[in-house]
């Protein structure tokens, strides 16, 4: 077994909450080690309060299990924080896809603002025609916000 085929196996797993996102694709797996006969996922959390880390961890364990990857360890770090940053192209280009509008890159070494941007380009029509609604989602990671070119509401995939 590699660590290659060992992320393919973890690729077919999608975010409960995003799921046209695998969790590869959305940086949470951080890497695959072996050590003696263990197989090591080392995993980050999005957020550290997101609720869909205990199915993605069951999940993790069901896929290898059923490929008869029976030892594993899965590792949690916090350190360094996750960020949107991690996000790959084809991930950003899947949310775009999908309606939500992608996360910017973040200029690392730089304060953070907190403050959401009050004009995200719309991921149907391609405006900055866009107004903020609501600074929570159907999920803590994301924004709602409305297209006033499409008249059609979105949610955008805050920065962090």
């Amino acid at each position: 077994m590699t660590q290659e085929q060992i992320l393919e196996y973890l690729s077919a797993i999608h975010d409960p909450e995003i799921p046209v996102l695998n969790i590869v694709e959305m940086g949470i797996v951080r890497s695959v080690s072996f050590k003696e006969h263990q197989t090591v996922v080392t995993i980050t959390p999005t957020y550290s309060g997101c609720p869909a880390m205990r199915v993605i961890e069951e999940e993790i364990i069901a896929t290898l299990k059923e490929r008869e990857i029976e030892n594993v360890t899965l590792k949690t770090e916090y350190f360094p924080a996750w960020t949107t940053d991690m996000l790959t192209a084809t991930a950003k280009e899947k949310l775009q896809n999908y309606g939500i509008a992608p996360p910017r890159h973040i200029v690392q070494n730089e304060l953070v603002q907190i403050t959401l941007p009050q004009k995200i380009t719309c991921p149907y029509c391609l405006s900055e025609k866009t107004k903020l609604k609501s600074a929570f989602s159907s999920t803590s990671c994301k924004a709602l916000y409305f297209c006033e070119n499409c008249i059609q509401p979105f949610e955008h995939f805050k920065e962090i």
